[in-house]
């Protein structure tokens, strides 16, 4: 599937603090009233067929995970169970939808999908979804994956879909038209491994091209500040560190000259009608790309030749994105629900979703595969992306601390540098983004 990130350009925070602020009020009554059964989990043999019963489950997820042409696979083989596939345009979309149906106690598919930057709100409540502990998949996801979605009692909450390691993808085509190396290897090597050397590279281009060089500071940020280990919250007691770290009002002054005071960036707010319509304008040469990235950029640019993909990221290694599939315990059906998303991230589902969409695996055993390592992307120049992807994902050294905090404080520094790239002075922003964590508490 894919990675889903948080889509930038959601609405103001201090809406959404109060809306969550309701929210979580709601849930915690209900997490006081609730039942003993609160810990109990499912039968195992969660790949197996389930009996005669013939019943219905919702999946919900957003964005592409590449289930389309998995679920009819998984009924053919689950002749008792139909699936209904329920997906919203954005992981904030989904977000808004769990949580008021979680509030609400009704209404939440029977399998959820959950981004890793609201999964820390997410498991304040575990006791309301299925416990997927299973020794059937014991063992799958790489250990930092699985220990995310592991509440404190033990339970595992959700079951890994894809991560998000990082590369560059950039337009050959634009490169060469600007006298640049254009070939992967020398792209990459131009781009070389700091931050420093990226926007170097940028400025070059710039220099003989009219076409901006990455698509926004917020989707650059984005990247910057998943190689800091704890950018907004102390992982000791999860209190909001946000405003006083240095090593983020770094990253803020970095992204904002190189965008904006050097003009590398075209201005376009991610996952917006312009960004999406840029693909068929020459809209911008480079941009941070996880792997389920590539996906996306395919359908954007159906007809557009000249992408490919650098073996290099910036600072190092870096992780965007990340899902999980969840049970909740208003699922009428628990089991069958379970068998559900225990075979959507089976290593043979997670390498077909990757081949689909780009969404990079999770587990052990898909890593490994031949299948992975092997592919390629034609529309990318034949870019070698299993291999690259794999070698992006062992680069990474740094998984993030985001706690109960962090989607609320991220979205407001996404609005913050939105701000910035539509007008408003780099320290007025900032300040703003300031006051709006603060009002968080």
């Amino acid at each position: 599937m894919t990675s889903r990130s948080t889509r930038i350009g959601a609405p103001a925070v201090p809406s959404r603090h109060v809306v969550l602020a309701t929210l979580t009020a709601s849930l915690l009554a209900l997490s006081a009233c609730s039942s003993a059964s609160g810990g109990d989990s499912p039968s195992t043999q969660v790949g197996s067929t389930s009996g005669g019963e013939q019943v219905t489950l919702t999946l919900a997820t957003f964005n592409q995970f590449g289930y389309e042409e998995l679920i009819p696979e998984f009924e053919k083989s689950h002749p008792n169970i139909k699936v209904t596939h329920k997906k919203a345009a954005t992981s904030n979309e989904a977000r808004d939808n769990f949580f008021t149906r979680l509030s609400a106690g009704s209404g939440m598919a029977d399998v959820e999908a959950v981004e890793v930057d609201w999964l820390p709100e997410m498991l304040q409540f575990s006791d309301k979804f299925t416990d997927l502990s299973s020794a059937d998949v014991q063992g799958r996801w790489l250990d930092w994956k699985a220990k995310a979605a592991t509440d404190a009692e033990g339970h595992l909450i959700g079951y890994g879909t894809d991560s998000g390691p990082e590369a560059i993808c950039y337009r050959s085509d634009l490169f060469k038209a600007a006298g640049l190396p254009s070939d992967r290897e020398s792209v990459a090597k131009m781009f070389g491994n700091t931050w420093e050397s990226y926007f170097a590279a940028g400025k070059q281009f710039k220099a003989k091209s009219k076409v901006p060089f990455f698509d926004s500071i917020g989707a650059t940020y984005q990247g910057m500040v998943n190689q800091l280990e704890a950018a907004y919250e102390n992982p000791s007691d999860d209190a909001i560190r946000a405003t006083d770290n240095a090593a983020v009002k770094k990253v803020y002054d970095q992204v904002v000259q190189a965008g904006i005071a050097d003009g590398l960036s075209a201005k376009l707010q991610q996952w917006g009608d312009d960004w999406t319509a840029s693909y068929q304008k020459d809209g911008f040469a480079t941009m941070l790309c996880p792997g389920w990235m590539v996906g996306v950029i395919e359908g954007n640019a159906k007809g557009v030749k000249g992408w490919d993909v650098a073996n290099t990221f910036p600072g190092g290694g870096g992780n965007w994105g990340g899902s999980y599939l969840t049970v909740p315990k208003q699922s009428a059906h628990p089991k069958e629900a379970q068998q559900l998303a225990a075979w959507l991230t089976a290593p043979e589902q997670q390498i077909k979703a990757f081949q689909k969409v780009g969404a990079f695996p999770s587990q052990k055993q898909a890593l490994e595969s031949q299948d992975l390592l092997a592919f390629k992307v034609a529309s990318f120049n034949n870019a070698p992306t299993g291999q690259i992807f794999a070698d992006r994902a062992k680069a990474v050294t740094i998984t993030p601390y985001k706690g109960t905090h962090y989607f609320a404080i991220n979205d407001a520094m996404q609005q913050a540098l939105t701000r910035v790239e539509q007008g408003a002075a780099p320290q007025e922003s900032w300040d703003k983004w300031v006051a709006d964590v603060k009002a968080l508490g």
